[in-house]
């Protein structure tokens, strides 16, 4: 997939420059003269980037930048402006901003910058494909297989979990068997390997010790 990367900008001139200088690095290019007419147009999950002017009518890069935070879009943004202040670029970076460039445009920190966001959208792609797989398979795992996979993390034995739990250790090497076979995976460390990726999509109180 050709990353892409959406250029908005009310100036016409920045728009067709910055087309130009990005297009010839092979990636696929949009502009918007607005904030408005890019949030009709976009569709969320490509792997791209915003390059996005701060000064604008309507709806200025700032807010845009605060309505795709409120939609849980992490589209990375680079800012450009010919008149940033101090405050702007705090807010910017607070924001997650990639960068925040000063027109007129320094042609390799853009380059340079449009890497680094592309990275951070693929990085951030994988990662939500991994999520998505690990809500899958917990879908199929049951409340005790939870527990049990919470104290094989913290490095208990069979054994050791069997009495904490009050059962025979057979029964524990059932569930064990049925996790490694539910979760596809084929070694204890990669068990733990899931349960590490699994605790930021339950939360503690979702793998908890058993009282």
């Amino acid at each position: 997939m050709t990353p892409s990367v959406y250029v908005v900008d009310d100036d016409p001139g920045v728009r067709d420059a910055l087309a130009i200088q990005i297009g010839t690095q092979g990636l696929h290019v949009l502009t918007f003269d607005s904030a408005t007419s890019f949030l009709q147009a976009y569709t969320p999950g490509d792997i791209g980037c915003l390059v996005l002017d701060i000064r604008m009518p309507d709806i200025n890069g700032l807010a845009l930048q605060d309505i795709l935070s409120i939609k849980e879009n992490r589209l990375p943004i680079i800012f450009i402006t010919g008149h940033g202040d101090l405050e702007q670029c705090t807010r910017a970076f607070r924001g997650g901003a990639v960068d925040f460039i000063t027109k007129p445009i320094d042609r390799n920190r853009l380059l340079e910058s449009l890497r680094k966001a592309i990275r951070s959208s693929i990085q951030l792609q994988q990662h939500e494909a991994e999520t998505a797989e690990v809500k899958q398979q917990l879908e199929k795992v049951t409340e005790r297989e939870m527990v049990i996979l919470r104290l094989v993390a913290d490095g208990l034995s069979s054994k050791e979990i069997a009495k904490e739990l009050d059962v025979s250790p057979r029964t524990i090497e059932a569930h064990r068997a049925n996790l490694f076979n539910k979760l596809g995976v084929n070694s204890l460390a990669e068990l733990i390997r899931f349960y590490l990726k699994a605790l930021p999509i339950t939360g503690n109180e979702s793998i908890t010790h058993p009282s």
